[in-house]
């Protein structure tokens, strides 16, 4: 399939727990039962990996207020759900999101207009923007590694998701929009703080977000917006539930810590980040998962990756 061919040439491999089934259909099983939303669909699509779908296809996954709500609690939930190692968010229907929704945006507007004092405006604005933007970095926040699936159009907001997020692939349809000047406003719950980091070039982030113009999937991948392009939405909803279950079957320990301090060495210098890894790991590096790690490196002839305890 041209989907392998794409990991192969980036020289990934997906080494999957054999108790997982990568054509079998994603269902909802008992773990995911208590995350019960309007609009996002959870299931656990193999051990240890939750799906978070956004489900207002009839909308084009825009975001309303409701779905702002629901994204910032299960995230903040599954940070914390004992059964949870690693998070694939995707998107039901047509695209992944067209971005916020317009319906919404009005009605913040005639909130604001109808109050006549400039400061109760201007504080009404900062608040909602304020909450809006601490619901995205739930992703971000999220203890578990964060995987987005992307199809067809992730516009505006989308980006914002997206780019809060640890590992992004997406289908060779999938396209991308900064639209934001083109409404009138300058983007502010998360890409323009976020995108310069991920993509690394501060000349295609300042055209995409002055431009609104649309950037491809191969482009995205040259840049490093996503890390694999796949053929179809089935094969990257596949993949990027494969990728979740190869993180989940390792030590949660080592990859919570991994997430991290990732992301703190993201912001803070060399030093910083070095004396913080070393501070963490004087007390992580005593945890059995080591062993337990170290011993199924040196058994050449066991393929079972070892059990590790939920962290």
């Amino acid at each position: 399939m041209a989907a392998v061919s794409c990991w192969v040439a980036r020289g990934l491999v997906l080494r999957l727990p054999s108790s997982f089934a990568p054509l079998a259909p994603c269902r909802a099983m008992s773990a995911a039962t208590s995350f019960s939303y309007n609009s996002l669909e959870v299931t656990v699509p193999a051990p240890f990996v939750y799906n978070v779908q956004m489900n207002r296809p009839k909308k084009m996954n825009a975001l309303n207020k409701e779905m702002w709500t629901e994204i910032g609690d299960v995230f903040t939930r599954l940070s914390h759900e004992q059964e949870c190692r690693a998070v694939v968010l995707s998107a039901a229907g047509k695209m992944f999101s067209s971005g916020i929704d317009l319906g919404d945006l009005s009605q913040l507007a005639s909130v604001v207009y109808g109050e006549d004092d400039i400061a109760r405006k201007a504080m009404t604005m900062y608040t909602t923007i304020r909450q809006l933007q601490d619901l995205i970095t739930t992703m971000e926040k999220c203890r578990k590694p964060v995987i987005g699936a992307v199809h067809n159009a992730c516009v505006g907001a989308g980006v914002d998701m997206i780019t809060a997020m640890d590992v992004r692939l997406c289908s060779k349809d999938a396209w991308f929009c900064v639209k934001e000047v083109d409404m009138g406003l300058a983007a502010d719950v998360g890409t323009l703080q976020r995108l310069p980091k991920v993509i690394g070039s501060q000349s295609l982030v300042n055209e995409l977000c002055l431009t609104a113009r649309r950037m491809g999937a191969e482009e995205a991948a040259r840049c490093g917006l996503v890390s694999g392009v796949f053929d179809t939405r089935e094969e990257l909803v596949e993949a990027a539930i494969a990728m979740a279950a190869n993180i989940a079957s390792k030590s949660p320990v080592a990859v919570q810590g991994t997430k991290d301090n990732l992301i703190y060495s993201r912001e803070h210098t060399v030093q910083e980040g070095l004396e913080r890894i070393a501070t963490y790991n004087m007390t992580m590096l005593q945890s059995e998962d080591l062993m337990k790690s170290a011993m199924a490196a040196m058994d050449k002839s066991n393929d079972e990756p070892p059990e590790f305890a939920n962290f």
